[in-house]
């Protein structure tokens, strides 16, 4: 026996059709997403002060006056708890200033919004910590004898461990000639680091290279493995320099002065 929607008309049947359609689409619209909308962030001089204090203090060593700038980046994302939508992430998808980002790759510790604030902030702790470990290291300087203090506490994640080495770096030892690391230059980054100086990759550096480029830098260190992330929405002007170890990056600043052949993308 026919359904009574097969005896319908042809245009009848059509909209019969459509309605449980569209109110799928409409319940699909306001459901929430397991996504994070991302922008660029903050970027900050690690050689420079915030909220009146130096980023970098040093005691036990003689320090040098720096000028140019080491800037670490950051992304701003929605959330763990903000609601996602549907029309939200196809508005942000085609926005090149925006990344729609799986939430896990934000927040892979998961939890509610202060266990992840607290989360990245024992991150950065760490990060910094590690940070002077890896400059002292590739300094051949006693930990003993030099203490280094960091004040930055209030940026969560491990991100910034390359340029809170290079910023220690330059305040005490500069180029190793007598000049500054930077050479004058405003330079960014981001990248994890180990004790032994190794740099690790760590997602978002699309973004942080247009806050980068917003604030003044005119090169940007990248760990070596996100060359193709970084490179994908590339601000004009902005040049990309590989590194994957602290060595890599002192080499290559100093090459930059020096208008020697540097590592690119």
């Amino acid at each position: 026996m026919l359904s009574r929607l097969t005896r319908l008309p042809r245009p009848a049947a059509l909209a019969v059709c459509a309605v449980p359609v569209l109110a799928l689409f409409a319940v699909a619209a306001a459901a929430p997403l397991p996504f994070v909308i991302a922008q660029p962030g903050l970027t900050a001089d690690v050689l420079g002060s915030r909220d009146g204090k130096q980023v970098i203090t040093v005691t036990g060593a003689p320090t040098r006056e720096t000028t140019g700038q080491l800037r670490m980046t950051t992304i701003q994302a929605t959330g763990p708890s903000t609601s996602v939508t549907l029309p939200e992430l196809v508005d942000d998808w085609f926005d090149t200033t925006r990344a729609v980002m799986p939430r896990e790759a934000v927040y892979p510790s998961g939890g509610s919004d202060k266990d992840i604030e607290e989360h990245n902030l024992e991150e950065m702790t760490k990060s910094q910590s590690t940070a002077s470990e890896a400059a002292l290291g590739y300094l051949h300087k006693d930990p003993k004898d030099v203490n280094v203090t960091l004040n930055l506490a209030d940026v969560g994640g491990p991100s910034a461990g390359l340029l809170f080495s290079l910023g220690i770096v330059d305040k005490l030892d500069g180029n190793g000639g007598g000049g500054d690391l930077t050479g004058g230059r405003t330079i960014a980054g981001t990248g994890t680091i180990d004790a032994d100086g190794k740099v690790g990759a760590v997602g978002g550096v699309a973004l942080k290279t247009q806050a980068a480029q917003r604030d003044g830098a005119s090169v940007f260190l990248v760990p070596a493995a996100e060359c193709s992330d970084a490179q994908s929405e590339l601000p004009e002007g902005l040049r990309l320099i590989p590194v994957t170890s602290l060595t890599d990056a002192v080499n290559a600043l100093r090459a930059l002065q020096k208008d020697e052949p540097v590592p690119s993308c």
